[in-house]
């Protein structure tokens, strides 16, 4: 399903409609011996897709833990996969959790769709609810995060009863009154044409680059800097690992395979209403605000992208909820602070 190689440079390259991060047998040859991520790989066949020409479309997931567990569910974002939950896996695992990690269909594992106008809010919702069905998860304690929101927590708006609990992380749900933040908008403006991110990447840095800056690995002017006058950044191994582990999935696939990360910042509803599902993510938001669900808000107060503001605003219209706050986890603490999270789940209890 790759983009042929050795087309004549005067006849037209035709993109086929998905691509695929190469497999080595059953595992990833990209993400295979990764740090701390040694969970082998299972596909979800979401079937044919007739607008796509293709007879299937393969979503990854992490399945770790006892199948009749109760169950973690872990949700990511943007521009992230399944290996952002690397360290909250073995410390739910360990305290008796089945643990699920979807990739996207665009992300990390799972099949990238070439064709921007296939990915919306709904749809990646769409595919999620598939994979619980298919799985039949009940128990779930589920993880949220970045897009992970929207996402997932609509599972547990509109399929209440196969949930026991909701961790939330910096994230949000579209409604009257939410103030995007400027870290927001300048996130939509560097991902449109003109801008940093839409025009360097994948060309002069991947998203692993990205990640190694947002998680504090790797300092911003320095790295960037030396990436845009054509030298190679200085990086810890620490650092040199995020990044090959974020720009893994989408390794050799050129422009096609990202397809699926351009399209999430183009989905926010401040910029594309319908395309971000606002309506919906706003009765969401309701559903969640009124649940009687256990509820755990944990957030990273080193965040100008969902500030420590917000998180605390949500946290009071959900009476009930714990409040958890780490000051020196940014946006992805998931990556940083993971099983620090986990500990703290556990000690709510139930």
């Amino acid at each position: 399903m790759a983009v042929p190689s050795d087309v004549p440079s005067d006849v037209p390259t035709v993109v086929p409609t998905v691509v695929r991060t190469p497999d080595a047998n059953t595992a990833d040859a990209n993400t295979a011996d990764l740090a701390d991520f040694p969970f082998a790989p299972h596909w979800f066949d979401l079937g044919p897709d007739a607008d796509l020409g293709v007879d299937e479309l393969r979503m990854h997931y992490v399945d770790e833990g006892p199948a009749d567990a109760p169950v973690a569910l872990m949700i990511h974002g943007m521009p992230t996969w399944s290996y952002l939950y690397r360290h909250v896996i073995p410390v739910m695992r360990a305290a008796g959790y089945r643990c699920v990690a979807p990739d996207h269909i665009g992300f990390g594992r799972s099949d990238k769709v070439t064709v921007p106008s296939w990915y919306d809010i709904a749809r990646h919702t769409r595919n999620l609810t598939r994979l619980v069905e298919a799985l039949d998860l009940r128990d779930v304690t589920i993880f949220v995060q970045d897009w992970g929101g929207p996402t997932g927590l609509a599972q547990v708006a509109t399929m209440p009863e196969r949930f026991s609990r909701l961790v939330i992380m910096n994230t949000w749900l579209h409604h009257d009154g939410y103030e995007y933040t400027a870290a927001i908008r300048r996130w939509i403006e560097q991902n449109q044409p003109g801008g940093l991110f839409r025009d360097n990447v994948p060309d002069r840095f991947g998203w692993g680059t990205l990640m190694a800056i947002a998680t504090g690995r790797a300092a911003p002017a320095e790295v960037l800097g030396a990436i845009m006058q054509g030298a190679e950044p200085v990086l810890s191994p620490e650092a040199a690992e995020v990044v090959r582990a974020y720009d893994a999935p989408f390794a050799g696939l050129g422009e096609a395979g990202v397809t699926g990360p351009r399209q999430f910042p183009l989905s926010i509803p401040v910029h594309d209403h319908a395309r971000g599902n606002g309506d919906v993510q706003a009765e969401h938001f309701a559903a969640i605000c009124a649940t009687t669900l256990p509820t755990h808000v944990v957030w990273g107060l080193a965040d100008d992208v969902f500030d420590g503001a917000w998180g605390r605003r949500w946290h009071s219209l959900i009476p009930h909820a714990t409040w958890d706050a780490f000051d020196d986890a940014g946006h992805f603490l998931q990556d940083t602070h993971g099983a620090r999270i986990a500990e703290a789940v556990l000690g709510h209890g139930d």
